[in-house]
């Protein structure tokens, strides 16, 4: 088995804390970053959700935007592509 070194750069306070915590479950910074870049493989990404608690301000204003244009009846709707694409070649 061939190894290799990984070189990152992060917050000190940030490595510090993880130590801690590696070292209360038994296991050193290498060890715990081996099993995520393990997980990783088997799951074929990250081995755990990745999203944010809410969306961006862009976001929300599209969103109302949406809602907005949803419930005005004056805003021309479409009931099928057909329809959506010829009015855009209007």
């Amino acid at each position: 088995m061939e190894v290799t070194n990984l070189n990152i750069k992060i917050r000190k306070d940030i490595k510090e804390t993880a130590e801690e915590i590696f070292g209360e479950l038994g296991m050193n910074m290498a060890t715990a970053i081996n099993i995520f870049l393990r997980q990783s493989i088997r799951e074929n990404g990250i081995p755990f959700e990745l999203r944010l608690d809410q969306p961006n301000r862009i976001t929300m204003d599209a969103i109302e935007e949406g809602r907005r244009l949803a419930m005005d009846t004056s805003v021309k709707g479409y009931t099928s592509i057909n329809e959506l694409k010829a009015a855009l070649e209007e």
